[in-house]
């Protein structure tokens, strides 16, 4: 628990699964027969306030304050926990107020108070949300969910946006009846999990940013946390990593998004990987696996043709400037990307993949592994378990480096990025000093010796495009440079060896 979260009564859990749609839709989805025969509550127009201080203290703290005018009613809200990709699981503390101004008693006894006390400054209105909002209560297995369907905006002072989402609310039940409702509507619209709440949504306008690429973001751990919460962290991590780059690509076609979704897709398998001792009694974690790897198989050959002619073709042209061949070959590399960008979006708009999405997601937070024994197993120790057999793993496969060939070495290229994908998983564990400064040192050595593999494979990857554009060879795999990353390779393996392990 935060030191925030310590001061706070302990609040509500708001369960909800958030999914994006368009207005068409919107109106598509009231007139779904499995919304059909409940018990309908008439539209209502819901007007609510979003509040922080000039430095956004609340904000920075990942919290919330609003309050919302409902029939004439106002109900201030506190919300923690801001970040999350479709299940949006957080502490929320309501309170009914007697006017549009925040009421400072509401918040004394919630997460916001000792930021507020703290900040000693007076808050301020960032943005407004005017939705009309229907509710419609549906049965689902063992469940009791209310269906929400959201259509407004959000208003700032300096601009307005559109929101169109449908929220399934845990009135009683589990997770799992939420994502099963979710694929029997996702049939007939095209639904996509949300990673922004409607507040983020407002921040995003007044900040002035549209769809971002991202990086991966830490791991947020508890240090008790067992083996399945770690695994449903982590997962979470990658799902929200994937959802909010496939959104800047839908927005921008910008080739460092689809970078950033190939890495969260690889980051996902390698997490379904390294936690296979745990998930091993759940079939659908190798098979989630395998069609994630089959369906995005596309993704791979369009980021290579990013790279050839983002760096491979330039380094190229200014050893041979005179090389007409290359011009030719730059105009065949541009329509085949061009081509290769058609098919990641075809894949990005079907219903399968928004589907499997869908599914992965609800596997992760209420599937058959995590009532299993091993999910029980303490973090720490699965962590040092799974962290040795992928540092051995590396050890073995990156031996005689300099002289392995280039499909052995992508073995070992392999096995590091996994070793550092698990240690990026599992760095919340190891808070106190002496692991960080552990941590800082292998992640260093790591670091190096993934980017000298990673250029010689970009190496042997351009050398193939190249030939199968019909352009000029390449230097060969034993030219100088080449030797000269395989020497750095090996070097940077057995420093990266000499590391101390930060889990031990």
């Amino acid at each position: 628990m935060s030191e925030i979260d310590s001061h706070a009564v302990a609040a509500p859990r708001e369960i909800e699964l958030k999914l994006e749609c368009a207005s068409p839709d919107l109106t598509a989805l009231a007139a779904h027969p499995r919304l059909q025969g409940a018990e309908h509550a008439e539209p209502e127009l819901l007007v609510t306030t979003y509040y922080d201080t000039p430095a956004q203290d609340l904000r920075a703290a990942g919290l919330t304050l609003r309050v919302r005018n409902q029939g004439g009613r106002h109900i201030q809200t506190v919300k923690a926990g801001s970040g999350g990709v479709g299940l949006f699981d957080r502490a929320e503390w309501e309170t009914e107020i007697a006017g549009e101004a925040p009421d400072p008693a509401a918040w004394a006894e919630t997460a916001a108070d000792k930021v507020l006390r703290k900040a000693d400054a007076p808050l301020e209105r960032l943005f407004s949300t005017r939705i009309t909002r229907r509710v419609i209560p549906v049965e689902q297995g063992a469940s009791r969910i209310l269906v929400t369907l959201d259509e407004g905006r959000v208003e700032s002072p300096v601009g307005d946006a559109p929101i169109c989402e449908l929220e399934l609310e845990i009135a009683e039940g589990e997770a799992g009846d939420l994502f099963a409702l979710a694929q029997i509507l996702a049939e007939t619209v095209p639904l996509r999990l949300s990673a922004t709440a409607k507040s983020g949504r407002g921040f995003a306008l007044v900040d002035g940013t549209s769809p971002t690429v991202v990086k991966a973001e830490p791991v947020d751990l508890p240090e008790e946390a067992s083996a399945g919460e770690v695994f449903r962290r982590v997962a979470r991590a990658c799902l929200r990593h994937l959802r909010l780059n496939e959104t800047a690509f839908l927005a921008s076609h910008a080739p460092e998004a689809l970078h950033q979704m190939r890495v969260s897709l690889r980051r996902l398998r390698s997490a379904l990987s390294l936690f296979a001792p745990m998930l091993d009694g759940d079939p659908r974690a190798v098979s989630f696996g395998d069609e994630i790897k089959r369906v995005t198989e596309p993704f791979g050959h369009a980021r290579n043709l990013d790279v050839f002619l983002g760096d491979t073709l330039p380094s190229l042209a200014k050893q041979r400037p005179d090389d007409a061949d290359l011009v030719a070959v730059r105009e065949l590399a541009e329509a085949e990307r061009a081509k290769a960008y058609e098919g990641v979006l075809a894949i990005l708009e079907s219903p399968q993949w928004r589907g499997l999405i869908i599914d992965v997601a609800g596997w992760i937070e209420a599937g058959a592994w995590a009532t299993q024994d091993p999910a029980a197993e303490d973090g720490r120790a699965f962590a040092a378990q799974v962290l040795d057999r992928a540092r051995d793993r590396l050890k073995k496969r990156g031996r005689g480096l300099k002289k392995l060939d280039p499909h052995t070495r992508h073995r070992a290229r392999i096995a590091a990025k996994k070793l550092r994908y698990g240690a990026e998983f599992f760095a919340g564990l190891y808070t106190k000093k002496k692991a960080r400064r552990r941590q800082d040192k292998f992640g260093a050595a790591l670091s190096d010796l993934q980017d000298h593999l990673g250029t010689l494979n970009d190496l042997e990857t351009a050398r193939s495009m190249m030939e199968s554009l019909g352009g000029p060879p390449m230097p060969g795999p034993d030219d100088e440079g080449t030797r000269e990353l395989l020497v750095a390779a090996a070097e940077a393996r057995a420093e990266l060896l000499d590391v101390k392990p930060f889990w031990r």
